[in-house]
């Protein structure tokens, strides 16, 4: 099993689009069996939140819903439940590593880690553009899913 839990700061935007469209790639690639994937925040700004309707929008364009989601907070016992804790920018790393004691299995990443070019997901909350940030997610999570599949 391939535990993936996506964060970033409120568990609203960014890392519940990253959730739902890696679901969203493991089951149409017929190994969503093989993947446990959720998502939570660094902040408690947002506990029990859905989706942001903008967020949602986006998702439901591209025919994924994301029906049931409440926002959570990160703890620390998710370090051990999940192999691979990728956030979406610099900040969610360094709150990562606060709230988990560190990183001494080297689980945390960046999820554009997992694709030809790194740096912070486009935050559609101060931006407005959901498009930048539904590529950044799609080509994350497609790098992501490709390397647990040692397809890269």
């Amino acid at each position: 099993m391939h535990r993936i839990l996506f964060v970033c700061h409120g568990n609203i935007c960014r890392s519940p689009m990253a959730e739902f469209v890696m679901k969203d790639l493991v089951k149409k690639a017929g190994v969503e069996r093989e993947f446990s994937i959720a998502s939570a925040a660094t902040s408690t700004e947002e506990i029990g939140c859905p989706v942001y309707p903008p967020a949602r929008r986006k998702l439901a364009e591209h025919g994924i819903g994301c029906a049931g989601h409440a926002a959570r907070q990160l703890t620390a016992a998710d370090y051990g439940r999940w192999d691979y804790l990728v956030g979406m920018d610099g900040a969610n790393l360094r709150n990562m590593r606060r709230i988990c004691g560190g990183d001494p299995e080297e689980k945390i990443s960046l999820l554009l880690d997992w694709t030809d070019r790194s740096g912070d997901v486009s935050d559609p909350w101060y931006t407005g553009d959901f498009d930048a940030t539904w590529r950044d997610v799609l080509a994350g999570c497609s790098g992501l899913l490709a390397h647990i599949r040692g397809e890269d």
